[in-house]
Formats: C-alpha cells, structure tokens, sequence
C-alpha cells in the first residue's frame, strides 16, 4: 500500500499559554506532542514581546528553552504587511511606514530573526488598502512592494509566506492568487486559513473556491474554524476586535475535510518543492483561537490548544493524511537510548 501524505504539525504556541511565558508555550506544547512551533508573542519575565522586538539575549535564551523542550521553530510569525500601503487617515489605528524604511528596518530584522531562530519561513501579510476602499485598485502597488519583500527573503535564502485575511488587499483567495501570479517569484508562498475568509461572510462553497484559486501557489496552511456570521457583509470590512465565533476545525464552516482530501493529492509534489528551499516537509499550522482572536493574534489556552489539536488530528485521520506526534521513541532517543 502506499504511503500516505505526510504534513508536519506545528502550531503558534503563544495561543496555548496563559500568560505567554516561554515556559508555558514550551510545556504545553511538548506535552502536547509538537516538535514545531511557530514564534509571534512571548514573555521571558519581563513582558510580553513581539518576536519582532527581541534582542539578541533574549533570543538566546529562547534558543535554549527550546532545546530543553525539544522544539525546533516552523516560521516567523510576523506583522511583515500588516501596515497602510497609503499614508492616509481611514479611521483605522493601522500604522504606515515609508516602505524603503520598512524594508530596510522591518524586513531585515524578520530575515536575521529567521536565521538566527533556524528556520527558513517568514509569515507575512499583503498591507492594508485604505478602509471601505476597492483592494483591486491598489493591486499594483502591493505586487510591487510584496516582490521586494520576496527578493530581500530570497537573497537571505528564505521563503515569505503571504496568508489571506480581512481587511489587506488579499482579503480572499482570488486577489491573493492574483497577487502571486503577478509577484511570480520563487521565494513567495501563499498561505490558506478558511477562517480567515469564513469571517468574512463567505459561504463553504466560496472558502473551498478561493483554496482552489490558492493552490498553484500554496506552501502552508493554518488551521482554525469560525461559525459563519450571518450578519456580516461579504467581502465588507471585518470588526477584528469583536470575532468570537472561533472553533475546532471539524465544527465550523470551512469545510477542512474537502480541503484537505484535495490537499493531501498536492502534498508529495509541494514537499519537493519545499524541500528544494530547505524547508524540511509541509507544515499545517495550528492557530485555533477558540477562547478569541483578534487583529494580531488569539487565545486559545493550553486545554483549548490540546481540544483543537485533537480535532484536527481526527479530521487528518479521516482524510488519509499522516502527521507525526511525539511518542516513547522520541524520548528515548532523546535521552541516548
């Protein structure tokens, strides 16, 4: 028989902690079974930071937490175009950099973060379009702007991942597909979350539409579940701060199984690929937020962490895809039996 499809769990560990202490991410995901995490917000005792903030010390003392858990890092969870494309007041608190300073600032410190942390993945976003205005008429400018940053991370010997969410430019997987047509450069990926267009009004047969406008240019998935707003204006501008509709992925309106049954026939093909750029398999990456979300992160606690992973499992399992959990093996190989 053959083998099945293989994805690499990985997962944003801030959401499994209850104060994002390191100790608390590490803990809970290594009971929970991860070896992969994916970094965003983390407190080493002293306040919770953005990965983007992080200094050299701090760094290495993440490094060494993570050894002592057994934890290897997937991808840099970054803010990277999450900032106005336009300097104009929209009524949103979005910030906007002049891009060759952000580039020059922003951009370079997520690829040193990238290889200072051992990974070959940099999440990014696509920039906010002024607030209420058409995302298409700013297309070519985002294009622009995305191939630098896709040049800087390829330079670094890196791969920026572009995820579709409300309210940027790549609202929705067709735009986003645009987007990376356009771009057409090696070390840009899109990255699928059906939540993320769920949110937006957007029925299962439209989530499933848009993941197959994606597909050409997919390298990860994140994976959580929303309840469909039924009030919500479709493809309108989504409240970020008031979304509460979060849940396991076999519960919500994404429709993960057709996903990921048609997902599992691009894995072999698309781990090759990644493996050319050093990135060692497919990651799906856990971002449940079934206790809350929000414009730059959630919550999910370690108990809801553990409930969603679960699910998740049972929806691969289903599917015919396999993942890899830590078991007794692991632990005596790590201690040199």
């Amino acid at each position: 028989m053959a083998d099945k499809p293989r994805v690499i769990l990985t997962g944003f560990a801030d959401e499994a902690a209850n104060n994002k202490l390191a100790v608390e991410q590490f803990a809970a995901f290594a009971a929970l079974g991860l070896q992969y995490y994916s970094i965003r917000f983390i407190d080493l005792g002293e306040g919770v930071k953005n990965v983007m903030l992080l200094t050299k010390a701090e760094i290495a003392k993440i490094r060494q937490l993570q050894n002592e858990y057994g934890l290897n890092v997937s991808s840099i969870g970054s803010p990277i175009g999450k900032v106005k494309l336009e300097d104009v007041d929209d009524g949103t608190s979005n910030r906007y950099v002049p891009f060759k300073k952000y580039l020059a600032k922003d951009v370079a410190k997520a690829c040193e973060l990238a290889h200072a942390f051992e990974t070959k993945l940099i999440r990014g976003f696509s920039f906010y379009h002024p607030k209420d205005s058409n995302p298409r008429d700013y297309l070519n400018k985002a294009v622009d702007q995305l191939g630098q940053i896709a040049e800087a991370c390829h330079r670094s010997d890196l791969t920026f991942g572009l995820e579709v969410e409300a309210n940027l430019i790549g609202s929705e997987g067709h735009i986003l597909a645009e987007i990376y047509r356009q771009v057409n450069h090696p070390a840009m990926v899109l990255i699928f979350d059906g939540a993320n267009i769920v949110v937006q009004g957007y029925t299962q047969e439209e989530v499933y539409e848009q993941y197959v406008a994606m597909k050409p240019g997919l390298g990860w998935l994140h994976i959580k579940d929303y309840l469909r707003p039924q009030m919500q204006k479709k493809g309108g501008h989504v409240d970020e701060d008031k979304m509460a509709g979060f849940v396991p992925a076999d519960r919500g309106y994404t429709g993960h199984e057709a996903i990921l049954r048609d997902f599992a026939t691009i894995i072999p093909k698309l781990e090759r690929s990644l493996k050319r750029r050093g990135i060692p398999g497919v990651f799906v990456d856990m971002e449940p937020h079934v206790k809350g979300g929000g414009q730059f992160g959630g919550f999910s606690g370690p108990d809801g962490m553990g409930v969603a992973l679960r699910a998740f499992t049972k929806v691969l399992d289903y599917v015919g895809i396999d993942y890899h959990l830590r078991d007794f093996d692991d632990i005596r190989a790590a201690r040199g039996f």
